[in-house]
């Protein structure tokens, strides 16, 4: 147990530092490639193109080897690949060669994320993964955060070699993501996840697409997804600044709003959800959105009033982070709980790759949209989206044992090998003799 915990501690920390770097440089890599690199406006959306293709491209063949060799190694490549692909980007000076970086940042990323999603889940238990996957989204906007906030004191578009160490910082950090995460201890993995008789991964790819529970979780996360996630920095930021006339500094404001309520908010989020059933939770960040997208149509209206339009933005920013903070202790659990032992890499990839599909198609309808000029059906189909959540979530509940849906706690009988193994070495503990009495 001791290990574990050590174990999760490192995940933990390599998760919050990789995301502190990168707060370094995904705020200014737009500013960077068109005003330092002297890329166009469309080079530039290519190179954004390219970190979601590849992503996409890897992330098919990532589950499988999660499954296959463990998250450790898969978690360690990626890392040392992005932060190949970031240290490139910091570097080089044509188009080609910036393209080629965005290409291995983009699949080393790909890699982390289910990666590290997978290693958690191995480092906990039922009752304890919430908690980890809620502190780990905390970790991930604080690190954004503060990465953020430092890297705009050290950014000076008229001197390229300041743009350079953000991209060093932020390589740095992935290679101490890798060696925190290779140093760490993990338990033993289900016998079955060697890879013994389980088809190979195109197997495991049609046992997931039987899953209608996970069918539809994926449908339920891709609008997640596209009507929160896809929007922040597209749309959404569009409307702030056009149609609302904000500031870009008040623009940073409500991002910055966004972010303090996640942190603040996370753990007493938890205690709410806890022992609620997940597809409500689900509905109730849809109802949430919905309030969002309605308050950042009245700050439309009110453009007029600086300071009303100011507070209706960052009201709204605040809202999406409420529904963010929702969905941080839901969505890795209830995936962890569809999936089986043997296939529990391939799952988490596969939330991945719906997430990066819809980060890519997000962006898209939004630019498309707003070059248009067409900002109140844009507002309706978001609100549309969100409504959709709610629905599709009170739906998904339905198809869902009590405990893939949170209302129970799963007891060592409906446990992988792995956490069975965890549990057999605690059985001294009266916690097991209550399990083992309830089991019976």
């Amino acid at each position: 147990m001791v290990a574990t915990t050590t174990a999760l501690r490192r995940i933990q920390l390599g998760n919050a530092l990789a995301a502190f770097g990168s707060g370094f440089t995904v705020p200014f890599l737009f500013v960077y490639v068109t005003r330092v690199r002297d890329m166009s406006a469309g080079q530039a959306g290519l190179m954004f193109s390219v970190l979601a293709v590849a992503a996409l491209v890897v992330l098919p063949f990532v589950g499988p080897g999660i499954d296959r060799r463990g998250p450790r190694p898969v978690a360690v490549v990626g890392a040392l690949v992005a932060a190949a692909g970031s240290l490139t980007l910091g570097f080089a000076a044509h188009p080609p060669l910036i393209l080629a970086a965005a290409g291995l940042l983009g699949a080393g990323i790909a890699a982390i994320q289910p990666a590290l999603a997978t290693m958690i889940v191995r480092c906990t238990t039922p009752q304890t993964r919430s908690r980890a996957f809620a502190l780990q989204f905390t970790f991930n906007n604080l690190g954004l955060g503060i990465g953020g906030l430092i890297g705009g004191l050290i950014v000076d578009p008229s001197r390229p070699a300041s743009f350079t160490v953000l991209f060093v910082v932020e390589a740095a950090m992935i290679v101490v993501l890798a060696l925190v995460v290779g140093g760490a201890r993990m338990p033993a993995a289900a016998p079955h996840a060697a890879g013994a008789g389980d088809g190979g991964p195109k197997a495991g790819w049609r046992h997931l697409l039987r899953d209608r529970a996970m069918v539809r979780l994926s449908v339920v996360s891709a609008l997640i997804f596209f009507t929160c996630y896809g929007q922040f920095e597209s749309g959404l930021a569009a409307f702030a600044t056009e149609v609302s006339r904000i500031s870009p500094s008040m623009l940073g404001v409500a991002l910055a709003a966004n972010t303090l309520v996640i942190v603040v908010a996370q753990l007493a989020v938890l205690r709410i959800v806890t022992r609620r059933r997940r597809s409500m939770v689900i509905a109730a960040t849809g109802v949430v959105w919905l309030l969002a997208w309605i308050v950042t149509a009245v700050s439309g209206l009110v453009h007029g009033n600086a300071a009303l339009a100011a507070v209706t933005i960052v009201t709204a920013y605040g809202l999406l982070g409420i529904g963010e903070s929702l969905l941080a202790p839901t969505l890795g659990p209830m995936v962890a709980d569809l999936a089986p032992a043997h296939l529990l890499g391939q799952y988490n990839a596969a939330q991945s790759l719906v997430k990066q599909l819809a980060m890519a198609v997000g962006p898209a309808f939004a630019g498309a949209m707003v070059g248009a000029g067409i900002y109140g059906p844009y507002l309706v189909v978001l609100m549309a989206c969100s409504v959709l959540i709610a629905v599709l979530g009170v739906r998904l509940g339905r198809g869902l044992s009590p405990v893939q849906n949170g209302l129970v706690v799963a007891s060592s009988s409906t446990q992988g090998p792995a956490e069975r193994a965890e549990q057999a070495g605690r059985s001294g503990r009266s916690e097991d003799a209550k399990a083992a009495a309830l089991a019976a």
